[in-house]
């Protein structure tokens, strides 16, 4: 979503400045307004070039934010105030860029302004359903327990991502040893054999012509092949930083076997989860909605599920404009049904997202069960078929020989 610079008057008569996202600038002032300021400009930030590999995430790692909210609820719940806490907090972060951003917070805290107020303000850098999460506390007067909830959901979150990481992680260092491997039998090994055949005279089969003029222009080449390389990783990284390339890449990612079931049942998890949390801390149906749909790390299911706004706004089911997205699944359908008809629809969605977390566990045993042997197999059979190719024509020459 697009970041807006608010100049805005507080219901205190304070001129404060902040960041908000937001679909559009209509949606916006209706926001602001709804939430008693008086807006008098709203313009679009101006977007910072961000060059992959070299600039810095203005994002808080998982962990450092998680032992913040952790922190900050304990606090709380001591009944330390809440300007004092973000003091003792931000003095405590080994990150300094963390450290400022509390700064930021912490100076529009004590100048009047809602702690959620002051989140929404940095834009992207903080999650928007951690921003939601407060205002909801903050106007039923339960900030601790939206807190609480709040760092269990992101513990459950941390816990599945780090389930996937490790589960991955020893396929691709198979895979990378497996690249490695093939680099240098095309760069040292197979063309020092090109001068031992050439004194021979003989003329090679042609997998063997072939090889070793692969393995040839490899090595002659090798310096340009890996600028070429770094330089179309390069452009697709700042092609897929766009919202039409992230759009492109993430519907293709999920179309592929195994790990596009994977993705499909995260993104379920965030969305189901983050319906749960805010719905439980008293936000009401439709900026849950849009809340939970923003949370979705892909972007093809967040726009579908964005796309189901309007539908509840215009008071459709939720389950019904779910369905008609066709991502969820019936079983998640059914039991939100459930929710919508009992009035415990926080609930039913907190047992759905379980259920979508036992569903990415046992796919991730299915795809280390399927995976390592497939790439042991496949690149076994790739370095075995260049060594025959290359060593054949020497066993020939030297059965000729005898």
């Amino acid at each position: 979503m697009p970041e807006f610079v608010c100049r805005l008057g507080a219901p205190d008569g304070a001129l404060v400045e902040q960041r908000r996202v937001a679909a559009s600038i209509d949606v916006l002032r209706r926001e602001l307004e709804g939430e008693g300021f008086h807006v008098f400009s709203l313009s679009g930030a101006r977007s910072r070039l961000r060059v992959p590999f070299l600039s810095r995430s203005e994002k808080v790692g998982g962990q450092d934010f998680l032992l913040f909210n952790t922190q900050l609820k304990t606090l709380l719940h001591a009944g330390m105030p809440l300007a004092q806490s973000l003091e003792l907090l931000k003095d405590q972060q080994t990150s300094p860029h963390f450290s400022a951003l509390l700064e930021k917070v912490h100076q529009q805290v004590t100048t009047g302004i809602a702690l959620s107020d002051a989140f929404l303000a940095l834009g992207d850098t903080f999650p928007r359903l951690y921003g939601n999460s407060l205002r909801a506390g903050e106007r039923t007067g339960e900030l601790e327990q939206v807190l609480e909830r709040y760092v269990e959901y992101q513990r459950l979150v941390e816990a599945v991502r780090k389930k996937i990481i490790a589960a991955l992680t020893y396929p691709l260092v198979l895979v990378t040893l497996s690249v490695g491997l093939m680099v240098v039998l095309m760069t040292y090994v197979i063309p020092s054999f090109t001068e031992f055949y050439v004194q021979f005279e003989t003329e090679l089969p042609l997998p063997t012509r072939m090889v070793i003029g692969l393995a040839n222009v490899v090595r002659d080449h090798v310096l340009l092949i890996a600028v070429g390389a770094v330089a179309t990783w390069y452009a697709f990284r700042l092609w897929r930083s766009s919202s039409k390339g992230l759009m492109v890449t993430d519907r293709l990612v999920l179309r592929v076997p195994l790990l596009g079931r994977l993705a499909h049942l995260f993104a379920l998890s965030q969305f189901s989860r983050s319906m749960a949390i805010l719905l439980g801390g008293g936000t009401p149906m439709v900026p849950a909605l849009e809340t939970a749909a923003d949370s979705v790390s892909n972007a093809h299911i967040s726009k579908l599920f964005a796309d189901c706004v309007q539908e509840v706004q215009e008071g459709r089911p939720l389950s019904d404009s779910l369905a008609d997205t066709d991502k969820a699944p019936d079983m998640a359908l059914a039991m939100i049904r459930v929710g919508e008809s009992t009035g415990a629809l926080p609930e039913m969605l907190e047992h759905t997202s379980d259920f979508f977390d036992e569903e990415i566990e046992f796919t991730l045993g299915r795809i280390v069960t399927l995976i390592e042997p497939l790439i042991l197999v496949v690149m076994g059979l790739v370095v075995a078929g260049l060594l025959l190719a290359v060593y054949y024509p020497l066993l020939t020459i030297v059965s000729r020989i005898a």
